[in-house]
């Protein structure tokens, strides 16, 4: 498939496989993928957790905020797999195409629990250290990413070969109407 769309987008919340599904999908369209919080850690020169621990959430989505600017008036032609609050950047959508990558919370800690380095996963996400506080943000994020979002994937029990084959679909059906 022909890159078409400046940039695809994915978003959802923590652990629902948006750098995996990135990965597949960029190979698919022969594009690259970008992670956003990879970018993030390059950029404050320390792992996100540790930004948490000594600088604080509201310093981190100020790094968040840059890598928004930076994404849209920088970065062309890629898949980007983004951290579970960059929907809340202003300018997401004229970054690219947004795709929301949808799964009920207990799917997404079934999924981070049954990947082979699931203590990693589990630490390096801060905000699932209170697995019940984590809920309540899922159930908060859950509209917010709808509306955010150009698509919609629910991504429960499938593979990310299997996302990515459906979001190519999609995104040809969406190209084909204008």
């Amino acid at each position: 498939m022909r890159q078409t769309y400046k940039n695809i987008i994915l978003i959802g919340f923590m652990g629902v496989g948006k750098g995996s599904v990135a990965r597949v999908l960029a190979r698919k369209m022969g594009v690259f993928a970008i992670d956003g919080d990879d970018l993030i850690e390059s950029f404050a020169n320390k792992k996100i957790k540790k930004i948490f621990e000594e600088d604080g959430e509201a310093e981190f989505r100020k790094i968040e905020k840059n890598l928004a600017k930076f994404l849209e008036k920088s970065v062309n032609g890629v898949v980007i797999s983004t951290g579970g609050g960059f929907y809340k950047v202003k300018n997401l959508n004229k970054i690219g195409t947004v795709i929301y990558l949808k799964s009920n919370f207990d799917k997404i800690i079934e999924r981070i629990k049954a990947a082979p380095n699931a203590d990693k996963k589990l630490a390096k996400r801060p905000l699932l250290s209170d697995l019940n506080r984590a809920k309540a943000l899922h159930k908060e994020r859950d509209e917010a990413y709808a509306k955010k979002a150009d698509l919609i994937i629910n991504v429960e029990d499938k593979t990310p070969q299997q996302v990515a084959a459906k979001i190519v679909k999609l995104l040809n059906r969406k190209h084909l109407k204008g």
